[in-house]
């Protein structure tokens, strides 16, 4: 199992999918491995059935967070003990991840290298966990969000400008914190994303108010910093995704808002329905494969948002009847 997890590996690296992705396979599969060892004494993928796989589902459901790790050094690192939700229930979100990576697994053994004559994912149904309607922050959260940033450092004006860019433009944090100024079109006001997630380029697109915000920070930027990217660290650096998070985490707490990256990424895909934008443009600016995937992702509207766009497209409110 083990030289087949390092195949597989090889195969992912070489289809050039993001290191999340490759993380999150590599992660799983040793896991899986590590299970299939200490309950059934299996470390041939020939012999894992569809029966060893659903008894680990149960055992997922079981165990608690952070109770097993591949890495026994990372304990000493990250310390999962301390955590607050140290051995909690493990949501359905997770353990269908955890399901879908072990069937790409098996699935390129069967289909692809064909190491195995029978596939024991084939008849495991896949978990469809319920989702949770994402919280659509108000003006006012927004701003009080912003207002905890010290726009007079360097760190922080950084930090205040790539919150209002992704409220903005709707981009990932990793293809916001690889820009570099060259792909900037501000007389289209227009940046081109070089490498996203589907490793296929777009353009997103930004405001008046965004252009005048990046013109100003980038002749900031040029006067502190000699860096290629345009949201460095002070050193230089790429700044990296898990140190914005913790900064704006950290502004949420201050001001009673819960807030992450990918939720100003859904924020401006509601906002930019709620405002009158269609399905089709959105799907091209967030990157999608296809509307399908933008409207499975973003149809979570409250009654209240329906309400609010129903106003604003009402017949009798715009027709002078």
């Amino acid at each position: 199992m083990e030289l087949q997890m390092d195949n597989f590996m090889l195969y992912c690296t070489s289809k050039h999918l993001s290191e999340k992705t490759l993380k999150s396979y590599e992660q799983t599969l040793r896991l899986f491995a590590m299970y299939m060892e200490e309950q059934f004494q299996i470390n041939e993928v020939s012999k894992v059935k569809s029966a060893h796989i659903r008894h680990y589902i149960k055992y997922l459901r079981e165990r608690g967070k952070y109770s097993v790790t591949g890495n026994q050094a990372s304990l000493l690192v990250n310390h999962p003990d301390q955590r607050k939700d140290y051995k909690k229930d493990i949501g359905d979100t997770t353990i269908a991840n955890y399901l879908r990576n072990i069937k790409v697994f098996f699935n390129y053994l069967y289909d692809v290298e064909r190491e195995i004559k029978t596939n024991p994912v084939e008849s495991i149904a896949p978990i469809k966990p319920k989702r949770k309607q994402k919280a659509l922050l108000t003006s006012d959260e927004i701003v009080k969000v912003l207002r905890q940033f010290d726009i007079t450092t360097f760190h922080g004006y950084r930090n205040w400008i790539v919150t209002r860019l992704l409220l903005d433009t709707g981009i990932r944090i990793s293809e916001c914190l690889a820009l570099i100024p060259k792909v900037i079109d501000f007389k289209n006001k227009a940046i081109l994303i070089e490498n996203p997630k589907n490793n296929q380029q777009r353009y997103v697109y930004f405001s008046f108010k965004m252009s005048s915000d990046l013109k100003r920070w980038l002749q900031y930027h040029d006067r502190f910093s000699s860096s290629d990217f345009i949201f460095p660290t002070i050193r230089g650096t790429q700044l990296q995704i898990r140190n914005f998070e913790k900064s704006l985490r950290d502004a949420g707490k201050n001001v009673g808002v819960n807030i992450h990256p990918h939720q100003l990424r859904n924020n401006f895909a509601k906002y930019y329905l709620l405002n009158g934008g269609d399905w089709f443009s959105l799907s091209r600016i967030l990157g999608h494969s296809s509307v399908e995937v933008t409207q499975k992702a973003y149809l979570d509207f409250t009654d209240k948002e329906i309400g609010a766009k129903y106003q604003k497209h009402s017949p009798l409110n715009n027709l002078k009847l």
